[in-house]
């Protein structure tokens, strides 16, 4: 008899004092700053699934034109797959999807919320009965470690959706290194964004309806009940552009008018048109990020790519 019932393992616990500290420290640089994964409370989490089906928003569908143009390529490349580890799972349909292809035979889910790994892995272990599975709540973005409860053997490390583009070239670089000790042998598949027209760029972060300003504004509420600040989303607005010589897009909240945000022992002024920066998103050239593959100790690369060289889809080999 099969167990149905998926692992789940809690590494990292809330510690509301450290986030709390982390936060006010940010508000407090010289250019204040917050971390991109305090955009993804319970409704920013919702907002983003929205922006994902926005007509500006070519990323995820572009991802998965290449995933079902190229999938017996990558299998073929990459499977059978021992332990496929998804980083970053969320809702875990992208892996779902490579499950038949790649004959995974263990399933580990990671991602920050715990609570969220939950019910998705339930939903997925019905479906998928006889391959092994693990959720992990696990905050990778400042150091990647995985637990000896993964398993021994190579490893296959999914990171797909431009994730990699949140870190800076320096943050990449070690991130890819991490990763590449945490296949044991085994390979990476991650999808990375390309350097592409302004004009395509910038409108996927700044949509016409609103969503992704909204999704930028609710990190303000999310700071409120992390950190105990008074932020009025009225007093802000949500600004995202084309940094060309940093090759990234940058998105920021400005504020409109003279403001005081207070919290328990402090405050701090911004003036009108002032910054709080959010997220960076890296775009890359594919002969620049097979370098950066390579110099983090990965080797046979690969790539696929869509029609109009929007978005890759890297394999490389630990």
């Amino acid at each position: 008899m099969v167990d149905r019932t998926p692992r789940l393992l809690r590494i990292a616990h809330d510690d509301p004092a450290a986030i709390q500290a982390e936060l006010l420290t940010g508000l407090m640089a010289p250019t204040a700053a917050i971390a991109p994964k305090y955009l993804y409370d319970a409704l920013g989490s919702r907002l983003f699934a929205a922006i994902t089906n926005l007509p500006e928003y070519y990323p995820t569908r572009t991802e998965a034109q290449i995933f079902a143009q190229a999938l017996p390529d990558m299998a073929g490349t990459l499977g059978p797959v021992a332990t496929l580890v998804d980083l970053g799972a969320g809702n875990c349909e992208k892996a779902a999807r490579l499950f038949s292809a790649f004959r995974v035979r263990r399933y580990v889910a990671v991602d920050i919320s715990a609570s969220y790994l939950r019910e998705s892995l339930a939903f997925l272990q019905q479906k998928y009965p006889a391959i092994d599975m693990l959720g992990i709540g696990l905050d990778f973005s400042q150091h990647l470690h995985l637990p000896p409860e993964v398993g021994v053997g190579p490893r296959t490390l999914f990171y797909p959706g431009s994730s990699i583009g949140n870190f800076s070239p320096e943050e990449a670089a070690a991130f890819l290194r991490q990763a590449q000790g945490e296949c044991h042998g085994g390979a990476l598949l991650i999808g990375v964004d390309l350097v592409k027209s302004v004009s395509v760029l910038e409108p996927a972060y700044d949509d016409r309806l609103g969503v992704t300003a909204a999704f930028n504004r609710n990190m303000l509420l999310n700071l409120n009940r992390l950190a105990g600040t008074d932020f009025d989303i009225s007093d802000w607005r949500h600004v995202a552009f084309f940094n060309a010589p940093e090759s990234r897009i940058e998105m920021h909240l400005e504020a409109v008018r003279g403001t005081v945000v207070h919290w328990s022992g402090g405050e701090r002024r911004f003036i009108a048109g002032e910054r709080v920066h959010t997220e960076n998103s890296y775009k890359w050239r594919v002969d620049d990020f097979a370098a950066l593959l390579e110099r983090a100790g990965f080797s046979r690369l690969r790539h696929w790519t869509d029609a109009r060289d929007w978005f890759a889809v890297f394999a490389a080999f630990a």
